[in-house]
Order: C-alpha cells, then structure tokens, then sequence
C-alpha cells in the first residue's frame, strides 16, 4: 500500500508539471550593450581630437559624425590630484557637477572626462523595456591623458569618495499624472539602477556611466470595437455576419489537450496500478519458495507401502509398548 501512495503521489506531481505554463526566455540585450560600448570608443575618439594643446579644466566641445547627427559630446582635461582636492572648479561640467574627493583607478598623472549627450539617439542605444526617457541619456566616461593622439586609449573608473557626482538635465519632458519619475543609471555591462528624483530633474551618483529620468510606460487601453449593422442581402433578409471559425479552432484545440491529458493520465495510474500489484504477486511467490526451501532441507520421513499406496511411517517409536499383565501380582 505504501507503494501504491507513493506512486500516486508521482503521478498527481507529473500531471501538475505538464500543466504549469510554460516560461517565456527574456531576450537579453547583448547587441544594444555591444552598440553601446562601441558607441563610446567612437565617441571618445571624436572627443579627443580637439585636444590639440589642451587647457586644464577647460571643456572642448566636439563634432560626430553626420551618421551620429543629434549626439553631442565634449572632453576636459583634468589633474587627477587637483580633481581629488578641488573637484572641477567651475560650476558644473555641463550637466554633471563634480565634487571634491573624486577619485580615478587605475592612477594616472593626468585624465579626460569625455562628456555624451545622446539626444534622440538615447533609446537606440540604451533601451528601457517598460520604461519611457523622458531626459536625453547623458553620459559621463573617464580615459588616460598621457598620450592625446594614441590610438588605443586606457579606460578609467572615477569614484566619488565624499560627496556624491549631481546630474542636473536641462530638457526634461513632463511626467504624465499618476506616474512617478525615477533615475536610472546604466553601468558599462549592461545593468541599470533605479533611483529618486532630487529637486525635480537632478540624479545623484558615485560613479561613471549613462544616466536618464525614466518614467514607467502606461499602456493605452484600445478603444472599445464600433458595432456595425451588417446591410441584409437582397437574397437573404435578415442575413447577419457569418461567425469566424477561429474562436471554434481554438475551443478544439483546448478540448483536444485536456482530454489527451486526462487519457494520458488514466493510462499512466493503469500503469502503475499494474506494476504495484505485479510486485505484490512476486513478494508472495518468493516466500511460497522460501517456505518450500526451507521444509526440503528438514528430516526426510521414512515411506513405507501400505497396498498400493505410499506412507510416512517412524522408523524409531520413542516409548515401547508394556503389556499390562507383566505388572499384574
């Protein structure tokens, strides 16, 4: 019997598995992270050719490509120890304001902080999924400054050790009604950090990466289907729409699947039925031939021939037989 519960329990736990709905695979966005990290190579490249004869802490605005139309970037070249103790010393860089107590690793003497306004290009290269930009994606990427003209630029990771690094976005597009808007900042692998809006239109953040405010995307309920009179046919009076067979294929098919599950599982508890009693009937047999074993290897008996007939009979009696007259006085 306990067999018999276990295999029940089996078979309730496979037809709940068959019938769990099947997972969906989410499409991991390799190609966007991919355009992305290319996206930055090209712009720093395009970034650094104003910098001739650079001054420290001076921005150079520069100039992409007509492919890249709507991207705007710029490059500041900065000591990495006066970036430390006095932060950019102008107001702001652009839109990002720089603390004191950024650090850059690994060390370098001098570095670039290459500034991206990604404009309309903004949900081309960092995609959102349920999420709407509603400030153009800024970015903000640190590179080594020893050589301007080398070909192959080290990248940096800066860190704000005190105060944090403030985005102030100047274009930002208003928050539909029972929305609320959230930073969101991009890392260089693909991952993205939710966080609050300060003031209205600022983020906060202790690295570099890209940065939006982002706002859930509502989804527009489809306007309810107008309900048109059919005309009636001269032929036919009173002559409606003929129903579609696709709502009836699609009843079919369900009914097809469930009953094919339901056969599927009554064939398997035959199975298992069969099996438990098939075990039994074997555990039976087997001690019927134990038993029989064990009644072979005991005293065989003595056969003697009554007539035509063979019988057990004791070779030795026990107690000899006394005649009651030998006691008699």
């Amino acid at each position: 019997m306990r067999l018999l519960h276990r295999s029940l329990s089996m078979l309730i736990l496979l037809m709940w598995f068959f019938w769990l709905p099947a997972p969906r695979a989410q499409s991991t966005p390799g190609s966007s992270i991919s355009n992305a990290r290319a996206l930055d190579g090209l712009l720093q490249e395009y970034a650094y050719r104003p910098l001739v004869r650079p001054k420290t802490g001076i921005p150079y605005d520069g100039v992409v490509p007509a492919d890249l139309a709507g991207i705007k970037i710029a490059a500041m070249r900065l000591r990495s120890g006066s970036m430390y103790r006095y932060g950019v010393l102008k107001p702001t860089y652009k839109e990002f304001k720089i603390p004191m107590g950024v650090t850059a690793s690994p060390y370098v003497l001098r570095l670039v902080l290459v500034y991206q306004n990604l404009g309309n290009r903004s949900s081309e290269y960092y995609p959102l999924p349920g999420y709407t930009h509603l400030t153009p994606v800024l970015g903000l990427r640190a590179y080594d400054a020893a050589n301007l003209s080398a070909t192959d630029i080290q990248e940096l990771n800066i860190t704000a050790t005190r105060d944090p690094i403030s985005i102030k976005f100047v274009d930002v597009k208003s928050v539909p009604d029972g929305a609320v808007a959230k930073c969101v900042w991009f890392d260089l692998h693909g991952s993205h950090n939710f966080s609050n809006v300060t003031s209205g239109n600022t983020c906060l953040t202790i690295q570099q990466g890209h940065f939006s405010i982002v706002v859930e995307s509502i989804a527009v309920p489809p306007p309810p289907p107008t309900s048109i009179s059919p005309t009636p046919s001269a032929g036919t009076p009173n002559a409606g729409p003929r129903p579609s067979g696709g709502g009836k294929k699609n009843n079919n098919s369900k009914v097809g699947i469930i009953v094919g599950s339901v056969l599927g599982g009554l064939g398997l508890l035959v199975l298992l039925t069969f099996l438990v009693l098939w075990t039994q009937k074997y555990k039976r047999e087997k001690k019927m031939q134990q038993m029989e074993r064990a009644a072979e290897g005991g005293e065989a008996l003595h056969m003697t021939t009554v007539g035509n007939t063979k019988a057990p009979a004791a070779t030795v009696t026990r107690t000899q037989p006394v005649l009651e007259s030998e006691y008699a006085p």
